[in-house]
């Protein structure tokens, strides 16, 4: 699973380079418990919870079904 979080990541990645974040992969877990580290401008983004939850969330649940939910480390 965690190589098709992977794959759904760096979909979205390009979207979040424009605007001079990124997003980290940091763990899978066996739950569906994805941790993400957003990055760069992202980082500090008063939109980062949104940016979380309706742009990398939504696209992993999407992609990777057996995805439960998306928390930032």
């Amino acid at each position: 699973m965690k190589e098709r979080v992977q794959a759904a990541l760096d979909k979205i990645r390009p979207a979040l380079q424009a605007d001079g974040g990124d997003v980290e992969l940091v763990e899978v877990s066996d739950d569906g418990v994805v941790k993400v580290a957003l990055q760069g401008a992202c980082r500090g983004c008063p939109m980062s919870q949104l940016t979380l939850a309706n742009g990398v969330e939504r696209v992993l649940k999407e992609e990777v079904p057996e995805v439960q939910r998306v928390e930032p480390v």
